[in-house]
């Protein structure tokens, strides 16, 4: 395991990249800066006794990225739009963990769904979206974020909960001022978000297969395929750009080469979120000056604790930290 291991940090020592710190003068409250546009509350039935147990718990891509980030211990704020009764019980809810929350005050509600897991599986009882901001909602929105994020030394863009939430030019405009004022910029997105993410810069970019084919992107089931992705995405304005595929290794995009990302397969519980847990630990790893195939190791091995366990990108920092040994970054020979 350790000879393998060092045999993999060899390999990648001419791509270990050193992302700079934030170039931004202002004092830095956090570590991380997340911007949701509009996190999501969730009640879930769960199996107890006769009848069950009800709970409430905060939702969404961004809220899960910044939980995660909060467990290996980053000082985490979360900029979001909040209104509604949904929108009243999420901001104590987030705030419990530990995470800051940046509030916009918004007319219309938050999302919010009722899942029933008494059969052991996601049962989907009710379902509701958010109503689409308004132009002084999103403009709010964009002040408080980009305020937010000066003060935070990377800062993460989570997808919006629903298409026609808010304008997607906003992301766009989001990481070309970012990347004016020098903040290192990683983006979990996906759709309209993501081309529009992409014309601004992005430092890293990580993105699922899945999500990749649903829009088009990857048009193959091959590695060729793959690679010609990651090396498409970074020629639109990713520097670096990490493939996630479910159960198989990860695929990284470093320095213009290619990389395998491999973990141990670990007995999954739930597999969802290790995703976004990834994508947490890569922004944590690189706001403490980690160089990005350091952050790759920290963030696939965050994936793969979260799966261990139920609650989505939920993974304990001692397995996370115990797992990274594990992990190997390889170059990938293109033939």
């Amino acid at each position: 395991m350790n000879a393998d291991h060092d045999e993999a940090a060899g390999n990648v020592a001419d791509h270990a990249v050193e992302v700079p710190p934030s170039q931004n003068t202002a004092a830095q409250s956090a570590d991380l800066c997340v911007f949701d546009p509009s996190p999501v509350l969730t009640v879930m039935i769960e199996p107890f006794g006769a009848s069950g147990e009800i709970h409430f718990h905060a939702g969404g891509q961004g809220f899960w990225i910044a939980r995660m980030a909060r467990r290996l211990g980053a000082e985490v704020t979360m900029a979001s739009s909040f209104g509604g009764e949904s929108g009243t019980l999420l901001v104590p809810l987030i705030g419990q963990h530990g995470i800051r929350v940046v509030a916009t005050d918004v007319a219309g509600s938050n999302g919010a769904y009722v899942q029933d897991r008494r059969s052991g599986a996601r049962a989907l009882v009710a379902d509701s979206a958010p109503p689409p901001l308004t132009r002084h909602e999103a403009d709010d929105l964009y002040g408080a974020s980009l305020a937010a994020a000066i003060e935070s030394r990377v800062v993460v863009l989570a997808g919006p909960c629903t298409p026609d939430l808010l304008p997607m030019e906003m992301y766009g405009r989001l990481t070309a001022d970012l990347a004016t004022l020098g903040i290192t910029v990683v983006a979990d997105l996906s759709g309209a978000a993501l081309d529009s993410a992409l014309g601004g810069g992005v430092d890293v970019l990580k993105v699922s297969e899945e999500d990749m084919r649903r829009d088009g992107l990857l048009r193959a089931d091959s590695d060729t395929a793959r690679i010609d992705l990651l090396d498409e995405l970074h020629r639109r304005g990713a520097t670096a750009v990490v493939l996630t595929r479910a159960d198989h290794p990860a695929l990284g995009y470093v320095d213009q080469a290619p990389m395998e990302i491999r973990c141990p397969p670990l007995q999954p519980v739930d597999h969802l979120g290790a995703g976004d847990a990834m994508t947490a630990a890569i922004a944590v790893a690189l706001s403490r000056g980690s160089s990005l195939v350091d952050a790759l190791r920290l963030g696939a091995a965050s994936g793969a604790a979260s799966v261990t366990r139920r609650g989505l990108a939920s993974g304990q920092a001692a397995a996370v930290s115990a797992l990274v040994p594990y992990v190997e970054v390889q170059q990938v020979n293109e033939e």
